[in-house]
């Protein structure tokens, strides 16, 4: 019995790694084909209608790989999203391939830098990233709430075997809409930093964004959040508040 039961655990292995190995080739392909089409406009990468998502990639003079932008729904108040961002620690549970997540300091009421380490692929080393970000609250006259986020790698010293992300730049625009919806606008770039297939690099350019947003959207929809008593430090507008 124990060894039918090691064959067939051998044979699940085999079948297994011709699988991971067959996503990975296609994902290659795939993204060769793409990088052919991708210029310094923007080129449509994804338009997922049910979820109402639409990412989107270009290249820009001056940087390594290709930047990114995505256009997205989310189902929520605006509270309920600043409740989500402002969980630091709970990033490891729609971030990407994010292992883990806290503050590092508070520096007002808007701003923050935040340590995360991220997941990398087999064979390659993982990458952490400081970052600092900077929310710009909405006002009685100006309807949407702004993330703005960048990368802040001398705030910590390295820690190898991890390797500093050199940038983990964007800029996200949150704009109420009616029925307690938000349109999500963002614009940003990645740079994983050490070596790394290029490939690989712009294949975390194309999905990182999208699975973010998947991520956002679900937490949002999370009672703890949508219920969160919890006071904020800057004011929050709902569409209803600007009739």
């Amino acid at each position: 019995m124990s060894f039918v039961l090691s064959r067939f655990s051998a044979l699940l292995c085999a079948f297994w790694l011709v699988l991971s190995s067959t996503s990975v080739y296609a994902d290659k392909n795939e993204l060769d084909d793409l990088r052919s089409q991708v210029g310094r406009d923007w080129v449509l990468v994804k338009n997922d209608r049910l979820r109402n998502i639409k990412t989107y990639v270009r290249l820009e003079d001056g940087k390594q790989y290709r930047s990114f932008k995505v256009e997205a729904i989310l189902d929520c108040t605006v509270d309920a999203l600043a409740h989500v961002l402002l969980d630091f620690d709970n990033y490891t549970k729609w971030y990407w391939k994010t292992r883990e997540s806290r503050l590092l300091e508070q520096k007002s009421a808007t701003e923050y830098i935040v340590y995360m380490v991220h997941e990398a692929p087999y064979g390659i080393p993982d990458r952490d990233v400081v970052i600092k970000g900077v929310i710009e609250p909405q006002t009685k006259t100006k309807r949407a709430l702004t993330l703005k986020v960048s990368a802040f790698p001398e705030y910590l010293p390295p820690k190898p075997p991890l390797v500093r992300m050199p940038a983990e730049d964007m800029s996200v625009k949150f704009s109420p809409l009616p029925n307690n919806r938000i349109q999500l606008e963002a614009e940003g770039y990645f740079d994983a930093g050490g070596t790394v297939p290029a490939w690989a690099a712009n294949f975390v350019q194309r999905s990182a964004p999208y699975s973010v947003v998947l991520g956002l959207q679900r937490m949002v929809s999370l009672d703890e959040y949508r219920k969160s008593k919890k006071a904020l430090a800057f004011p929050i507008y709902d569409y209803d508040d600007y009739k």
